[in-house]
């Protein structure tokens, strides 16, 4: 069993980033001055590769707004790991979190870029488990 280390994981995502990885929904806003902006989904799910436990979604909001979802994790041991948060720099607020299932097989809009932003986080570390089917 290989022991993953948080911050080698976080630097390969970091470092993995990119406007062609954004959600579609967010490419207009991302800037490298804010990298973790959109990716917070397939980001969850990369994490989720590796440790398990659960995804938690919440809505985002801005000024009474809602401006769509964020996802996060929980792993077996209770903790819960965010690392897209940093993304809210607008004073943006998140609500109403549940547990949600991971999607079987390809993700139904954001396939390619969690493959991409996959394959580069394994260029970082070398390999990834695969996914949970």
């Amino acid at each position: 069993m290989t022991p993953w280390k948080l911050l080698e994981l976080d630097n390969a995502l970091r470092s993995s980033w990119a406007a062609d990885t954004c959600s579609p929904d967010n490419q207009a806003d991302w800037h490298p001055r804010n990298p973790a902006w959109g990716h917070c989904d397939i980001t969850a799910l990369i994490v989720n590769d590796i440790f398990g436990g659960d995804l938690i979604v919440g809505e985002v909001h801005l000024k009474g707004d809602q401006h769509g979802f964020h996802w996060w994790n929980r792993v077996p041991s209770g903790v819960e790991l965010d690392l897209t948060h940093e993304q809210f720099q607008r004073g943006q607020t998140v609500i109403a979190t549940r547990v949600v299932e991971r999607p079987l097989g390809p993700l139904p809009r954001r396939w390619n870029e969690y493959l991409l932003l996959r394959k580069r986080v394994i260029e970082h570390l070398g390999h990834l488990p695969e996914p949970a089917t």
